[in-house]
């Protein structure tokens, strides 16, 4: 229930990974009066955002934009371009790989889910050979995509895309790649083009730092080819009335005017600080945040140090300690929200974003808060790590630059 008198001074440190606290700038373009989506105002807005977002996505292929979730961008991505019945295998990475497992299903399309043993594929990444494995077995070719998440946002593994297209090349498979990077455009290198991805699924809740309700996809030829062959039923989802209504900047029905104000905001922001540069700082948070987790004396979810997430961290709590009940200590005693363990995890571990508008007392708040919270809940913990995280920040400030 809902706890109306819970009201601490100060400010709410959100560290879920995502979404991600909004920036005040974003928050005032939001408020901006709402004008004529069929107006020329909203036309030369459309036409900017549709082009910026490119660079996002590292792209020169069409971006759609839709009035949605992430999860909306999801089903956008499989009903443009599959048929009913048709195979599509997937990689289990962890809760939100399993979601778009089940989506695909309740659309009547035939996922084949592989992975690690159990428990196991929620700490590691993709394993490019067992895709390669599993396509060369394909000699009908009926397997018409493959979907992975870049960044696992239940776990903290961002897998690598390169070897799963290079493993789907080796093969000679002509299986469409469809990559989720909700939570890593705008936090994690990505690179759509580069990368021979043919549909990027994407949100603006978390890189972005703007509130949930918009979800994107980025599209190749080849995406673009095999959606004049779908069947799938869509109609608010279908590509071809927005390519065409884009082209003048408009959309095909009524958009969320103000979160393109702030979309518009927020690719500003990313282009004064540099992309590569927002990449880097996401990365340093990243490492100070880990080496915080391991002076703590505890385990990262992700057991595999190439893949470690820069845009958040899963916490591993001891046999017996129940995450969720450090979780609450924490946000009673700190005002501070921590991610969840999410399905095979649950109440096993938490997560710790540091993505989107963070820097580094944002992170060392969060790492502090963690911190107190653990010993408070009576979790034992070696109380140097937000000292250990410091120093880390400390040391590698002329690595990316900085000053301090």
């Amino acid at each position: 229930m809902l706890n109306l008198n819970f009201h601490p001074s100060g400010q709410h440190f959100l560290q879920i990974p995502g979404p991600s606290p909004v920036p005040d700038r974003l928050l005032r373009a939001l408020s901006y009066p709402t004008i004529d989506h069929r107006g020329p105002e909203f036309g030369a807005l459309g036409r900017q955002v549709l082009g910026g977002i490119k660079a996002i996505f590292k792209t020169n292929s069409p971006v759609v934009i839709y009035g949605s979730s992430g999860t909306g961008a999801w089903e956008a991505a499989l009903v443009n371009t599959l048929n009913a019945g048709d195979t599509v295998l997937m990689y289990e990475t962890g809760h939100f790989a399993t979601l778009w497992k089940e989506m695909a299903e309740s659309l009547g399309l035939k996922p084949e889910f592989i992975g690690l043993s159990s428990y196991e594929s929620w700490r590691h990444g993709v394993q490019a050979e067992m895709i390669a494995e599993r396509l060369r077995a394909d000699k009908a070719h009926d397997i018409k995509a493959v979907c992975v998440v870049h960044n696992e946002t239940s776990t903290g593994v961002t897998s690598d895309i390169v070897a799963v297209r290079r493993a789907i090349d080796s093969v000679n498979h002509p299986a469409l790649l469809f990559v989720d990077t909700i939570s890593s455009l705008a936090s994690a290198d990505y690179r759509h083009d580069e990368w021979g991805v043919d549909v990027t699924v994407s949100g603006s809740q978390k890189g972005l730092m703007l509130p949930p309700g918009i979800g994107f996809n980025a599209i190749s030829d080849r995406a673009l080819a095999a959606h004049k062959k779908a069947t799938l039923p869509r109609s608010y989802w279908d590509w071809t009335p927005i390519l065409k209504a884009n082209e003048t900047g408009y959309w095909p029905y009524t958009p969320n005017t103000n979160l393109l104000y702030a979309l518009s905001e927020a690719l500003d922001m990313i282009a004064g600080e540099g992309l590569d540069n927002v990449f880097a700082r996401h990365k340093r948070l990243g490492e100070a945040c880990r080496v915080a987790v391991q002076a703590w004396g505890f385990e990262i979810q992700c057991l595999d140090p190439k893949v470690y997430s820069p845009v958040l961290t899963g916490v591993v709590m001891p046999e017996g300690v129940d995450a969720d009940h450090v979780r609450k200590v924490i946000y009673q005693k700190f005002n501070l929200s921590l991610g969840a363990g999410l399905g095979k995890a649950k109440g096993k571990m938490f997560r710790i974003g540091h993505l989107g508008n963070c820097n580094e007392l944002t992170l060392m708040a969060a790492l502090s808060g963690c911190e107190m919270g653990l010993r408070i809940a009576g979790v034992p913990v070696n109380a140097k790590g937000a000292r250990a995280a410091m120093d880390h920040l400390e040391s590698s400030a002329s690595q990316f630059g900085l000053s301090l």
